[in-house]
């Protein structure tokens, strides 16, 4: 086991300076002059255009400027936001515990209601198949926005159930807290019961055809015992990969959904800093999204060589 953790953290390494670098080169895609953008049109002298460029580093070449950049970011410095002035670790910091609450409840309602479709789907067939299947595909290609814009229109301003927009910290008031996350953990919930309908009925299915599966039923076992106890202990497996990729999908996802009900995220602090050309902040709350989706996808190798040990010895 301590071979095949040390061998995926060192695929890690490389794969670290791929993303700072990319990271960084955010700075080339962004249309516009950061320090234009920060004085203004209106005050956009060239000795203050000049003193602003020396204060971030701006005149410096690309290659000075990343390698002051990634320095800095290895000692746990981001930088300071162009437009508040503030430490970009700090704001980043204020504002990940809501998108990771959002994606986390979000993969917990696809797995707790995935998993009963996918195996009722695909223990009885018929009919009741075809519903999920149908119900799987439609939450697949449904767009979020266009989903979340539906349920603010529906739940929140013709039924007045549940909040439209903002934000209340659980531990100010749990309960208000809960219905203001309600809409967007359904948004981007649909698509996780979806994807995880989808993929465990189509393992379960593999796995009822095996030769294991029809000796258990062959020696009198029940079939809601050959399901739960054979087939759906080994489908589960890819279950672990599924969540994985849900729960980095849905943290892309949360630039859109978290303005569309107003949570103050990472997902919108990423969209406020393309709109506002503040570098600094982009940078750091991009790198600090890939690194969270690294670590995921790090955890999810680790926690399928626990479950399926063969994988530790290929």
């Amino acid at each position: 086991m301590t071979g095949f953790l040390g061998r995926r953290l060192l695929a890690v390494v490389p794969l670290l300076l791929i993303v700072t670098a990319i990271v960084f080169s955010l700075i080339l895609l962004l249309p516009g002059d950061a320090a234009i953008a920060l004085v203004g049109m209106d005050n956009a002298s060239e000795e203050t255009i000049a003193a602003i460029r020396t204060r971030f580093g701006l005149d410096q070449p690309l290659y000075v400027q990343y390698g002051r950049w990634l320095g800095r970011a290895l000692h746990g410095d981001l930088g300071v936001s162009i437009r508040t002035n503030e430490p970009v670790l700090g704001a980043i910091l204020d504002r990940l515990p809501i998108t990771l609450g959002l994606a986390i409840a979000a993969t917990a309602v696809g797995v707790v209601i995935g998993v009963p479709l996918a195996v009722i789907a695909a223990h009885r067939g018929g009919l009741v198949d075809t519903l999920a299947r149908g119900t799987a595909s439609l939450g697949v290609a449904m767009p979020n926005f266009w989903l979340g814009g539906l349920l603010v229109m529906v739940v929140a301003l013709e039924l007045r159930w549940l909040p439209a927009t903002g934000y209340v910290g659980f531990t100010d008031d749990p309960v208000d807290a809960l219905r203001h996350f309600a809409l967007p953990t359904i948004t981007l919930g649909a698509s996780a019961i979806a994807e995880v309908t989808r993929q465990l009925r189509s393992g379960l299915l593999d796995t009822l055809a095996t030769d294991y599966i029809r000796t258990a039923r062959a020696k009198g076992l029940g079939e809601q015992a050959v399901v739960s106890r054979h087939a759906l202990r080994n489908a589960l497996i890819p279950l672990v990969t599924i969540a994985a990729l849900t729960v980095n999908r849905i943290i892309g996802a949360t630039v859109v959904v978290e303005s569309i009900f107003a949570l103050p995220g990472l997902g919108r602090l990423n969209l406020e800093s393309v709109l506002n050309r503040d570098f600094p902040t982009l940078q750091g709350s991009v790198l600090v999204m890939a690194l969270i989706v690294i670590a995921i996808n790090l955890v999810s190798d680790v926690a399928y060589g626990v479950v399926d040990p063969r994988i530790r010895y290929r």
